[in-house]
């Protein structure tokens, strides 16, 4: 009994130990191997496929920010452009009518006005000989042969060719310049005495007109240099008013979108129009202008700079419109070079003429190199005071500041 009941504490001692003992884990299959891959995988996907969705997110927020500041910042600077392109154009409306007004006044200066008149001055000895002498003393000598004083007749042929030459009449002739008309009429009163004065025949009267026309073919040279610059001038200041008128368009308009009184002309020529005008409408009136316009839309500190140009589209109009004003200033700039080129032209033409005095004998080539370098002088003067008066510069310098190739819409 006592080595069986040994034997059974044995047997239970074996299965409790045996109970006790961790059991081993099962090895999976291929097949259940795979099915895990597969799961860790399609997880990976999803949570890569996840982040990258929120990482887009973040782009699309930032982008939406960007465009949003990117707005705005476009909007102030089409506003600053806007501004600042009118605040010059204020200044540059001024300069060019200036300028206009100017130009407009020119023909040349006092001091060559009176050179080239004292030129074309039959009383003038500016080249050694008066004309009204020179006409006389050719009637005596070539017509009456030296007998002036031979008899009644004869004296009253001189007093009546004094007569002509000094007559009031001559100085209101617009076609013809006073030695012109004055030649003429000589020789139409010479060839209506000839038919009842025999002494004076056709052969006589063609060696008179064979010497006068020495004389007339200087002064017809001289005035047609005359003629041809008062025509230049009289086209340039057709256009520079023609230039006027446009600018004055253009300013109501700008007038007009800025909300200032326009311009009233009535009965008053339109230079002194425009200049009543700038007298409201300059360029710290436009400064102030704008200075309200911000106020006005300033929301707490900041000013909102999309509605100022949604409810004010007529500024983009001025500003739109400025290549025009541009424009204009160039035709000025034209007109002025074309000023100066028919300075020139007409210094060509009366040194020609001055030339034509000496080879037909009038006056020797010390006095007409003299008069020549005088004339060149006074020219240059002319130049120089005009240069100065205008000052073209300044008017290049404004317009610059204009950005007008930028269009706002």
């Amino acid at each position: 009994m006592r080595y069986l009941t040994l034997l059974l504490i044995v047997l239970t001692s074996f299965h409790y130990a045996q109970a006790q003992e961790p059991e081993k884990p099962k090895q999976p299959t291929p097949e259940e191997l795979k099915q895990v891959r597969t799961q860790d995988t399609t997880i990976r996907r999803i949570m890569e496929e996840l982040q990258r969705i929120n990482d887009s997110d973040k782009q699309n927020s930032n982008a939406i920010q960007g465009l949003l500041q990117g707005r705005e910042i476009d909007n102030i600077t089409k506003y600053e452009l806007i501004r600042n392109n009118i605040v010059f154009a204020s200044e540059t409306y001024y300069l060019l009518n200036k300028k206009i007004i100017d130009l407009k006044s020119r023909t040349t200066t006092n001091n060559l006005d009176v050179f080239i008149t004292s030129l074309n001055n039959p009383e003038s000895k500016e080249l050694g000989f008066s004309l009204s002498d020179r006409i006389v003393e050719l009637v005596e000598k070539v017509v009456l042969k030296g007998k002036a004083d031979k008899n009644e007749k004869n004296s009253k042929i001189v007093e009546s060719t004094k007569s002509i030459i000094s007559s009031p009449i001559f100085q209101s002739f617009t076609s013809l310049t006073p030695p012109l008309a004055i030649a003429n009429s000589v020789m139409n009163f010479l060839h209506s005495i000839s038919v009842n004065n025999k002494e004076i025949n056709q052969n006589t009267l063609k060696e008179f007109e064979k010497e006068l026309n020495k004389y007339v073919v200087y002064y017809t040279a001289l005035n047609d240099a005359n003629q041809k610059f008062e025509y230049g001038l009289n086209f340039n200041k057709d256009q520079l008013n023609l230039l006027q008128d446009n600018l004055y368009d253009h300013i109501m308009f700008t007038a007009s979108a800025l909300k200032f009184q326009l311009p009233q002309r009535g009965n008053k020529s339109i230079g002194e129009t425009l200049n009543d005008f700038f007298f409201d409408f300059k360029r710290d009136k436009v400064v102030t202008f704008f200075s309200d316009l911000e106020n006005k839309y300033t929301r707490g500190k900041k000013i909102d700079y999309e509605a100022l140009l949604r409810e004010n589209p007529n500024l983009k109009e001025v500003n739109n419109q400025l290549e025009d004003l541009i424009l204009q200033t160039k035709r000025f700039e034209n007109l002025y070079s074309e000023y100066f080129t028919l300075l020139d032209s007409y210094y060509g033409k009366v040194n020609s003429s001055l030339k034509i005095a000496q080879d037909n004998g009038l006056a020797d080539k010390n006095t007409i190199d003299t008069k020549q370098a005088e004339f060149r002088n006074l020219k240059d003067e002319a130049v120089k005071e005009i240069q100065a008066s205008i000052n073209i510069k300044e008017l290049y310098n404004n317009t610059d500041k204009i950005k007008y190739r930028y269009r706002i819409f």
